[in-house]
């Protein structure tokens, strides 16, 4: 049995539609600024932009001040389409077939319950929750 395990390629570009997220808007952000912020190899950022461009997640655009935008708006991007297409097809077990139908219920409602929280958590949840921690970080209690 194989467990789904979320490599650096899934954090890491995850990362990047984050950032892109957060400069929904503004215009193009650089991988280069994505990866002086959060202290992470450009090159390997770029190996993992070119997914997230042929999937239609981003667009990148040339220029002195080009790099890369969301194509659709952050609430329309979840969580599942980024790590589907880095990552591949979310399964907990593999090989369940052979398993007990106890088993095999068990692990297709596992698998089940963590695909419906990556589809119905999207790109705008996210960068909610950033905020929502910052502003927590000021409040003062007496």
């Amino acid at each position: 049995m194989s467990f789904l395990k979320i490599s650096t390629k899934g954090r890491y570009g995850l990362t990047i539609m984050i950032e892109l997220a957060h400069e929904y808007g503004e215009g193009p952000l650089s991988l280069k600024a994505i990866a002086n912020k959060n202290e992470l190899s450009v090159h390997y950022l770029e190996q993992l932009a070119t997914p997230l461009r042929n999937a239609g997640l981003v667009k990148s655009v040339r220029g002195a001040y080009g790099g890369y935008q969301l194509v659709n708006r952050p609430e329309e991007i979840s969580v599942g389409d980024i790590i589907r297409v880095l990552e591949g097809p979310i399964t907990l077990v593999e090989g369940i077939e052979d398993e007990e139908p106890a088993q095999q219920n068990l692990w297709l409602r596992a698998t089940e319950a963590v695909k419906e929280v990556l589809d119905t958590t999207n790109l705008l949840d996210l960068i909610e929750s950033d905020y929502q921690k910052i502003e927590d970080s000021y409040m003062f209690y007496i």
